[in-house]
């Protein structure tokens, strides 16, 4: 193979992120990427005066997750950034003249690409992710992460689809656990953020007094360097930091078949929150990516919209596996590529658990019988699904475990 060859061809990297059942790295796969040059210093040219919001939290243990809705923000140039994390003298550091560096880490995150370099689009063919078979997909479907060291995202899984992180600039340290240990890691969705389920762990300092199940959560750690391609797989719990003075990352989330009934959830969780929370100040409930709060009329559309959507996906889909069912030779057989290994090796390593020293389908479902879409659901539709008595019963059992345990209330 050539030292420029990416180690895998597009088909085949598709292939293995489509088998992939646990996080992993893929090395040599992203030289000659543009986008390796985007460095901070890079990106201050780039930008000019431009300012971009930065969320900055003061560094130090606390036993307990550091949500966006506790943190100051500040706008500040990308120059003012790099400024204030050398420690200059004299120099001018903007807005950060306020907080010290060596109390303070800060982050630019989730800055959508698309909308940063909006007036140089020609910046987003930087990002090829049609090395990984993701045809058309570049930096115009992905977002920009720069940060100082300790600079983090508390830990949360997203709902919505599989993650592909390229690092460009610095390390960054992922502490990432498995769908099945979700329980063990206490989910919250306050702060609201739409598509975000947040950990009420500090997974570096866990309250193991208030949070003991979080004992026996499987962590899977890895530290990203550049160049290097970190697959997330749907659902895994992630915690993130920056390691080094600067750190700069560029990732974009692939949407999945399981996302069309992942909205309708996000969609009927935005409801209710919003309902709840209507006549008080949303502040602590809402993360600051939750611009607005819309209104019932305009959440029950997006339910409908949700709903629709995933209805007509699970038919398509259907229709699909019956074809390729129609396809198969008598005998039955499934192609013998279908189930070979995910090739670990020199180019891709998995992201394992190590113990530390305590040692520690979706159901199928048919369409309408006569192919109708679905009626229109209604506010008593929704009110009539979260007062099912199921429904009540698990939320009487979760109120009354936090009267039984009241150092578990946040």
């Amino acid at each position: 193979m050539a030292a420029h060859t990416p180690a895998f061809s597009p088909d085949e990297a598709q292939r293995i992120v489509g088998r992939l059942q646990q996080p992993a790295v893929f090395l040599k796969m992203t030289h000659g990427w543009p986008v390796l040059h985007w460095t901070a210093e890079n990106l201050r040219e780039r930008l000019g005066d431009r300012t971009v919001r930065f969320r900055l939290g003061r560094k130090g243990d606390t036993n307990a997750p550091l949500f966006e809705t506790q943190c100051p923000y500040v706008e500040a140039k990308m120059a003012h950034f790099l400024s204030w994390v050398k420690g200059e003298a004299g120099e001018d550091v903007g807005p950060f003249c306020d907080y010290s560096s060596s109390e303070y880490w800060a982050y630019a995150d989730y800055k959508y690409i698309a909308m940063l370099f909006a007036d140089q689009p020609s910046m987003f063919e930087d990002v090829k992710w049609e090395v990984f078979g993701l045809e058309g997909r570049n930096g115009k479907e992905s977002t920009l992460w720069v940060g100082s060291e300790g600079a983090n995202t508390p830990c949360h899984l997203d709902s919505y689809g599989c993650n592909l992180v390229l690092q460009v600039q610095g390390r960054k340290r992922w502490h990432l656990f498995p769908p099945e240990d979700t329980s063990k890691l206490y989910p919250t969705r306050i702060p609201y953020e739409e598509s975000s389920v947040f950990s009420r762990v500090d997974v570096l300092h866990p309250d193991l007094k208030r949070f003991p199940a979080f004992r026996s959560a499987r962590a899977h750690t890895v530290t990203l360097q550049p160049g290097q391609v970190l697959y997330v797989p749907r659902h895994w719990w992630h915690y993130v930091e920056s390691v080094d003075p600067i750190t700069v990352s560029v990732n974009s989330w692939i949407e999945l078949d399981d996302d069309y009934a992942a909205r309708v959830g996000e969609a009927v969780t935005k409801t209710v929150v919003c309902a709840l929370k209507s006549g008080e100040n949303t502040d602590d409930w809402l993360n600051p990516t939750e611009e607005c709060v819309p209104s019932h009329n305009e959440n029950m559309h997006y339910i409908n919209l949700a709903v629709r959507a995933c209805v007509q996906r699970r038919r398509t889909n259907q229709v699909n596996s019956d074809a390729r069912t129609a396809k198969r030779d008598s005998s039955g057989q499934i192609r013998r590529c279908d189930l070979e290994a995910v090739p670990f090796g020199p180019c891709l390593l998995a992201v394992r658990h190590v113990p530390d020293e305590h040692g520690r389908a979706s159901p199928h479902t048919h369409g309408d019988h006569d192919g109708k879409t679905s009626e229109t659901i209604t506010t008593d539709n929704l009110l009539e699904c979260l007062l099912h008595p199921d429904v009540i019963t698990r939320v009487t059992e979760l109120l009354l475990d936090k009267q039984r345990t009241p150092s578990l209330q946040q």
